[in-house]
């Protein structure tokens, strides 16, 4: 934050010094061309325009700046390159011009041709060198013009993990350090399903956008959009697995597929499915809980309940619940690619399966089992203390 606030104000500085020396040296004090010429000779109004000139290409100025930022190491290189080379082009052909006799070409035309071979060659140059800067090894430089720092520091984000929207928060809390980029064609597969005739689907795209628009409104994070394609590629996957291996850049994905993908072709891979995963309570066998019995389950009388964190629990013989809060203890934990399921049964069965084990199963499982009738002791109590508050 505090960077920024720098830069804008050296920015307005630039402004203000720039339109100062407009006032000053007054570049319209003699001119009499653009109609100035009926002016007279007012020089309070020759120098408000001489501002004026200098506020406008100071904003131009500025304008090109933030678009250069964006631009990486190699676009730069190769467009003051090109532009350098077209313009040496442009030299020696107004050389040529110029030793024409006027009687072939006149003055004015030698003028004219020169300046606008001199425009023409160096825009030319300083596009086409931008558009192939990433074709250069600056490694042949001995390391003096090295990007690998900001290359290191890359995410490439997919539609999938802009959509599911807890990148926002996961960025926002510095644990997903670097520069952020969003592809042109990720934007365009967000505006295609924002604009699908699916309600549903449409939904998630406007979601998307919404996110989108979040991270390039935060303060504390660097979000660039880039306008490199594939176009010999036609899926989006390959796509930002190709746009990985250009930039050394990891890919932050929900998708599974493009994960196993992307991995099988080198490209780094960061799941948010996985790292939700990694942050969810242990839950382990044996242990008491209390949860909302939502609705029914696939299996034949069993209830399904979910945790705050989203984790799905189904508890066996808990259909006659539904709606309402029950102590389950926990029989089985099962880790998917998708997420964590917990499978449960109602305490009250659990205890009476708890008193019917012999003599020798108590003692196999004694840690266990005093565990588990301490928990649902306490359960117990309170769900007794609750009856007689309310």
């Amino acid at each position: 934050m505090k960077v920024k606030v720098d830069i804008l104000i050296l920015r307005i500085a630039f402004v203000g010094l720039l339109m100062l020396l407009g006032y000053l040296l007054n570049p319209f004090e003699r001119t009499e061309r653009f109609g100035l010429g009926d002016l007279g000779s007012s020089l309070e109004t020759r120098r408000l325009l001489s501002t004026l000139l200098a506020f406008a290409i100071a904003l131009l100025v500025i304008g090109f700046e933030l678009r250069v930022r964006r631009a990486s190491l190699k676009t730069l290189i190769g467009a003051a390159i090109g532009s350098i080379l077209g313009i040496a082009g442009a030299f020696l052909i107004g050389v040529l011009i110029s030793i024409q006799k006027e009687a072939a070409v006149s003055a004015e035309m030698q003028t004219f041709l020169t300046i606008s071979l001199a425009f023409f060659m160096g825009y030319i140059g300083l596009m086409v060198g931008a558009a192939k800067g990433d074709y250069l090894d600056l490694s042949a430089l001995g390391g003096i013009f090295s990007d690998k720092s900001s290359k290191l520091d890359y995410k490439v984000l997919d539609t999938s993990v802009i959509i599911d929207g807890r990148i926002a928060d996961v960025a926002e809390t510095g644990f997903l350090g670097g520069t952020l980029i969003i592809p042109q064609f990720i934007l365009t597969e967000l505006q295609q399903v924002a604009d699908s005739p699916d309600s549903s689907k449409r939904q998630r795209g406007r979601r998307g956008l919404d996110m989108l628009q979040r991270l390039r409104n935060s303060t504390v994070l660097d979000v660039q959009i880039i306008e490199t394609d594939f176009p010999q590629v036609r899926e989006v996957d390959l796509k930002l697995i190709e746009l990985g291996r250009q930039l050394e850049a990891v890919i932050v994905t929900n998708d599974f597929n493009l994960n196993k993908v992307a991995q099988l072709r080198g490209v780094e891979v960061l799941n948010i499915n996985e790292l939700a995963n990694a942050v969810k309570p242990v839950v382990l066998p044996g242990e008491a809980m209390r949860v909302f019995i939502l609705k029914e389950g696939k299996e034949y009388n069993q209830g399904v309940a979910y945790l705050d964190d989203g984790t799905m629990v189904v508890v066996d013989h808990a259909r006659k619940l539904i709606g309402k809060t029950a102590d389950i203890a926990v029989t089985s934990v099962l880790q998917t690619t998708a997420g964590k399921m917990i499978f449960g049964r109602l305490w009250e069965e659990n205890g009476e399966a708890l008193q019917g084990n012999s003599d020798s199963n108590f003692n196999l499982h004694d840690s266990r089992s005093l565990g588990f009738r301490k928990a649902t002791r306490e359960l117990r109590q309170t769900t007794i203390i609750e009856e007689i508050d309310s």
